[in-house]
C-alpha cells in the first residue's frame, strides 16, 4: 500500500493534465488523459477499460467505487446526444468527477471522456473549432471524434481539420461505420483508409470504433457484436497501434465481451443503457438489458434502486410524453433533481446497486483489476501528463491531399446499412 501511495502522490503531482491542475489546483481526483487508461489495458494484456457513461450521479458515484475496489483504471464519458437528455453533460461531468474522487477517496487513475462528439456536416465542423477547447477547458481529458455518419472521404477530411482543435496530450478515439447494429459493418478497407489518413496528417488515435454488428441503447436482437470481425479489422490497421473501442455493450453477453476482450485488441467498452436501469432499480439480465413483464413493462425490484412513488412518478411521466421503452433514457433530465432529493439510504442503494454490476464487468469479465498501479507506473515512465503518441508518422502527406482523399475513398465499396437516427 506505501508503494502504491507513493507512486500516486509522484502520479498526482506529474500525471494530471494542465486544464485539470487548472480547475482543480487542491484536488486530489488523479484525472488523467486517456491515453494512459489505453496503455495500462495494453500493458496488462487482453484488458478492456470500462467507459462508463455518466447519465446520471448514480452512475458515476457506483462506477467510482466500483474501481476503487478493483483497483482499476477507469474511465467516466458522456456522449454528445446524452448531454441533450441528461443533466450530466460535457460542461459539468470533470467537476462531478473530481468532487466524488475527493469525496469517496478515489486514487485510480480516471479519465473523463467526451464520447461521440458527432458531425454531421459541415456547419457541425464550424461550431466544433470552438466547442471543442471549451469543452477541454470544462475539463475533458479525452475525446472521440465521430465523423461516421459522413462519406469515408468527409469522415477523414473532417477529422484531419478538427483533430488540431484537441490538445496533443489527449486521449483520442475516431470512428468508422455508424454504429447501427447488423447493418452497414465496417470494413477493414476503410479502417485503414481512415486511420492512413490521419497517420499522414500527424494525427494518432488511441482508439478507433466500429460498426460491428452492435447497437446502442436496449438491444432487441441477439446477434450483438460480431468478434471475428472486430478482430479482422483490428488487425487490419495494427501497424498503426490503433486500439478498438466497443460501443453498444449492455445488448451483448458476458461470454461475448470475454471474447472481446480475448481476441481482438480492444482496450476501451462503453457501458450506458444499463448503469441508468440499474440505477433506477430495474430488473436486468445478464447482457444488461432491462427485462419487461408479460405486458411489455418493465420489472421493477422492490426496495431497490428508486423508491416505488418514484419509479410511479417516472412511468407516469413516460407514457404522458408517449416514451418507449428505448426512450426511457428522456427521463433522466427531468428527475434528476428528484433523484437526489431521494432519502440518503435510497441514493446509497443505487449507486452500490451500480457498483455491484461495474466491479464484476471489471474483475469477471473486463480482465482490468489491478490496472491503477499499471497506468501509474505508464505515469511515472512518462515524466508527465503526456505519453505521446503510440507511432510515428508512417504515411507520406504528399498523397494524402483532399483530392486524392477523395479519390481513394471512391475506391471505397460499402453497404452503408439502414437510414435512421441510431445516436444514444
Amino acid at each position: 500500500m506505501t508503494d502504491y501511495q507513493d507512486a500516486f502522490e509522484q502520479a498526482l503531482r506529474i500525471g494530471r493534465p494542465p486544464n485539470v491542475a487548472e480547475l482543480f489546483p487542491n484536488s486530489r481526483a488523479l484525472i488523467v488523459s486517456g491515453r494512459f487508461i489505453d496503455r495500462a489495458m495494453l500493458k496488462k494484456g487482453r484488458a478492456i477499460a470500462m467507459a462508463a457513461n455518466g447519465r446520471n450521479y448514480f452512475a458515476i458515484r457506483g462506477a467510482l467505487i466500483a474501481a476503487q475496489r478493483a483497483n482499476a483504471a477507469i474511465i467516466i464519458e458522456i456522449a454528445k446526444s446524452e448531454s441533450g437528455y441528461c443533466a450530466v453533460n460535457f460542461y459539468n461531468i470533470a467537476r462531478l468527477v473530481d468532487d466524488l474522487c475527493n469525496e469517496l477517496n478515489i486514487t485510480v487513475p480516471v479519465a473523463v471522456h467526451a464520447d461521440h462528439y458527432g458531425i454531421k456536416g459541415p456547419e457541425d465542423v464550424a461550431y466544433a473549432r470552438t466547442e471543442i477547447p471549451s469543452m477541454f477547458d470544462a475539463g475533458i481529458t479525452s475525446i472521440a471524434i465521430d465523423a461516421s455518419h459522413m462519406s469515408d472521404a468527409d469522415n477523414l477530411l473532417a477529422s484531419i481539420e478538427l483533430w488540431p482543435y484537441v490538445p496533443r496530450w489527449a486521449g483520442r478515439e475516431t470512428e468508422v461505420g455508424e454504429i447501427k447494429g447488423s447493418t452497414g459493418l465496417s470494413t477493414p478497407q476503410e479502417a485503414l483508409f481512415l486511420i492512413q489518413g490521419l497517420n499522414a496528417h500527424d494525427i494518432f488515435p488511441d482508439w478507433i470504433a466500429l460498426n460491428n454488428g452492435t447497437s446502442h441503447g436496449i438491444e432487441a436482437g441477439s446477434e450483438g457484436i460480431q468478434v471475428e470481425l472486430t478482430a479482422e479489422v483490428h488487425e487490419a490497421v495494427s501497424a498503426y497501434k490503433v486500439s478498438g473501442a466497443q460501443h453498444g455493450t449492455s445488448g451483448n453477453s458476458s461470454d461475448r465481451l470475454r471474447r472481446i476482450a480475448g481476441e481482438t485488441r480492444t482496450t476501451k467498452a462503453n457501458v450506458a443503457t444499463s448503469l441508468q436501469m440499474i440505477s433506477w432499480g430495474l430488473e436486468v439480465n445478464d447482457y444488461g438489458n432491462a427485462r419487461l413483464d408479460e405486458n411489455g413493462n418493465f420489472i421493477k425490484v422492490k426496495d431497490q434502486g428508486v423508491t416505488e412513488q418514484t419509479w410511479a412518478e417516472m412511468t407516469v411521466h413516460a407514457e404522458s410524453k408517449g416514451l418507449k421503452k428505448g426512450d426511457y433514457k428522456k427521463l433522466n433530465l427531468p428527475f434528476e433533481s428528484r433523484l437526489l432529493a431521494q432519502p440518503r439510504e435510497v441514493r446509497e442503494r443505487m449507486a452500490d446497486r451500480v457498483a455491484e454490476f461495474v466491479y464484476t464487468l471489471l474483475t469477471d469479465v473486463f480482465n482490468c483489476r489491478d490496472t491503477a498501479p499499471i497506468a501509474l507506473n505508464e505515469i511515472l515512465a512518462a515524466g508527465s501528463h503526456d505519453p505521446g503518441p503510440k507511432v510515428d508518422r508512417i504515411e507520406d502527406p504528399d498523397q494524402w491531399t483532399p483530392e486524392k482523399i477523395r479519390a481513394r475513398a471512391s475506391e471505397i465499396n460499402r453497404d452503408r446499412g439502414a437510414s435512421g437516427n441510431f445516436e444514444d
